[in-house]
């Protein structure tokens, strides 16, 4: 799976969500059936700590918008914006 995934990145396009999954799958298998479980393990920490931290920022941001932004903005155009941000 890691070569064909390598080919399709080797294409220089912008992959869709299911082909980075393949393409992590792909490399996580990878390690684990080399038997390298101390990789899998920090690249599983790794992760987590990426994703704590991506937390953290996105609901960090999201209540300045909330908070501050919103409140505080008079165009439309502007308001409108900072709901799309949100995903509202």
């Amino acid at each position: 799976m890691v070569d064909a995934m390598k080919k399709v990145a080797n294409l220089d396009v912008q992959l869709t969500v299911e082909m980075r999954n393949l393409l992590s799958v792909g490399y996580k298998n990878k390690e684990e059936a080399k038997g390298n479980e101390i990789h899998v393990k920090q690249l599983k920490e790794y992760r987590q700590k990426v994703e704590s931290e991506l937390s953290t920022i996105c609901s960090d941001i999201m209540a300045v918008i909330d908070k501050h932004i919103i409140p505080s903005a008079t165009v439309t155009e502007s308001i409108v914006f900072y709901y799309k941000m949100k995903g509202d």
